[in-house]
């Protein structure tokens, strides 16, 4: 039996932002369509469609970036629920997950699937169909094919008619697809009648292997995934405890208990959700936060964050809290294998400063104290990110991609928050100017980069010249130069048509 959620990049990117999911919204990647929903394909938007086509058929689209990573840990879910009912899943991708046909469930597949579909609806899986076949190919195709809630069952024997019927679309491989298109073939049946050693040589290995499928062989076994292993920890206070200090100190057995079930599975913990409850609290704690370390969590790492977050959440006074707390939870949000985070040969940060900077953090809030990031883009301004402390950098423009019109190194090292007006002149006292094809009308011989004195150049180098948003009616085109006074100090100075000159950045 496989079980297909359609649209899953898009189902998990609306449900990590806590939207609606009838709402029309895309993933896109690299500019282009990846996938939709069912709202944005009754507007037209399909995939492989530019993002501005797209948008232009549906303005109210909502726009998504490809995140596998959401992508798995949101299917998470779904799998835990299926082994609930039925272990021994193995999971294909997002979105997609197979399991052995349960034949003992009162009434068949279909009676299972319902069931099985009855549970994905109570997780916020509102679109789940289910194929049950003798071969997992045949299965995941079955399952395409079944409407909304539904399983579609192949009989035993019946895989090789049921698959030569399929379109050659079937194969879902783009390239492939349309060179057998182009030579007439339309059905996978037409393409089951060639011979194998042709189709092999002319499509590749999975037009090959799907016409073995096709034709009654090249079955993949099912490889299971074993359950993930229970990583929280708890621990319960009778008599109920309210004093944060003495919390703290109950805990630690249960935070040695934690890190030691984690290094058993030989992985660390770099995000904790910690819950405290209290009486009558027993279905939602009275406090839950989400910490963040930017290697890893020690137990005395876990114990502080929970001893900040008492006295930042619940304090009363004296140390102590609002209500007696009677269990406190932890929960690892991200676990990395612990290789990731070792020691390098020289040492890594004092472990003292990343709990003062955590103090810090947790009195101040998570978005307070950040860090540098470099990212790419063509101004140096454009090149810093501030990402939270303890928080892996996402969403960031990639540094190895080209970036055209961008000043060649080394950076200067300091970059000003607001550009300062400059003038920079020529031979004949003129201000220099830069034509529409990045041309310098004449030699630079004196500027003022700063409030203060004129100076003579010394030396410069440029110009980079950049036209920004030319499709838009507002463009900017602007030509980035070096100079250097002869004080001996170097300045980034950028030129901006029609004539104004800003000193962007210092070589100090």
């Amino acid at each position: 039996m496989v079980v297909w959620c359609p649209d899953w990049p898009v189902v998990a990117a609306l449900a990590d932002e806590g939207l609606p999911t009838h709402l029309p919204a895309a993933v896109f990647h690299a500019n282009l369509v990846q996938s939709g929903n069912a709202a944005a394909r009754t507007f037209g938007v399909r995939r492989g469609m530019r993002r501005r086509d797209a948008q232009s058929r549906c303005p109210e689209l909502q726009v998504f970036q490809a995140t596998p990573e959401r992508d798995t840990r949101t299917f998470e879910a779904v799998l835990a629920a299926v082994e609930e009912q039925h272990p021994g899943v193995a999971p294909l991708r997002p979105g997609l997950a197979a399991l052995r046909a349960p034949r003992r469930v009162r009434g068949g597949e279909p009676t299972a699937a319902a069931l099985l579909a009855e549970r994905l609806v109570e997780l916020g899986v509102w679109d789940s169909r289910m194929g049950v076949a003798d071969e997992l190919f045949t299965a995941e195709q079955a399952a395409r094919r079944a409407a909304s809630q539904d399983c579609h069952v192949v009989e035993p024997g019946e895989s090789v008619p049921f698959l030569r019927g399929l379109p050659v679309e079937a194969i879902d491989e783009a390239a492939a697809v349309s060179l057998l298109r182009r030579l007439g073939l339309r059905t996978l049946g037409e393409l089951a009648d060639l011979p194998a050693a042709a189709v092999r040589d002319r499509f590749g290995p999975r037009v090959a292997w799907v016409h073995r499928v096709v034709g009654g062989a090249g079955a993949v076994p099912l490889a299971t995934r074993t359950p993930p292993p229970e990583l929280a920890c708890h621990v319960d206070f009778e008599p109920p405890l309210d004093n944060a200090e003495t919390i703290g100190f109950s805990v630690r057995r249960t935070a040695d208990r934690f890190v030691a079930g984690l290094a058993g599975q030989q992985l660390v913990c770099t995000e904790v959700r910690i819950d405290a409850y209290v009486e009558g609290s027993a279905d939602s704690p009275a406090s839950s936060r989400h910490w963040l370390h930017p290697r890893w969590f020690t137990a005395a790492d876990l114990v502080d964050r929970l001893h900040w977050q008492l006295q930042g959440a619940m304090s009363g006074t004296a140390g102590r809290v609002r209500a007696p707390v009677n269990r406190v939870l932890f929960t690892p949000v991200t676990v990395v294998p612990d290789a990731v985070h070792a020691d390098g040969l020289w040492g890594g940060t004092d472990e003292r400063v990343q709990r003062g900077i955590a103090r810090v953090q947790g009195m101040l809030g998570h978005e307070a104290v950040v860090r540098p990031v470099l990212q790419g883009g063509r101004v140096p301004a454009d090149r810093q990110a501030l990402v939270p402390w303890g928080e892996q950098p996402t969403g960031l423009r990639p540094a190895s991609h080209p970036w055209p019109g961008s000043i060649p190194p080394p950076a200067p090292t300091r970059v000003l928050a607001d550009p300062w007006p400059a003038e920079v002149v020529g031979n004949g006292g003129w201000p220099i100017t830069v034509d529409e094809r990045g041309g310098v009308l004449d030699e630079p011989v004196r500027f003022r980069p700063e409030p203060g004195d004129w100076q003579p150049v010394a030396a410069w180098a440029g110009p980079w010249p950049v036209e920004e948003l030319w499709w838009e009616p507002g463009s900017r085109r602007v030509a980035r130069f070096q100079m250097v006074g002869v004080d001996g100090r170097a300045w980034l100075m950028t030129w901006e048509s029609p004539g104004s000159w800003w000193t962007e950045a210092a070589y100090d």
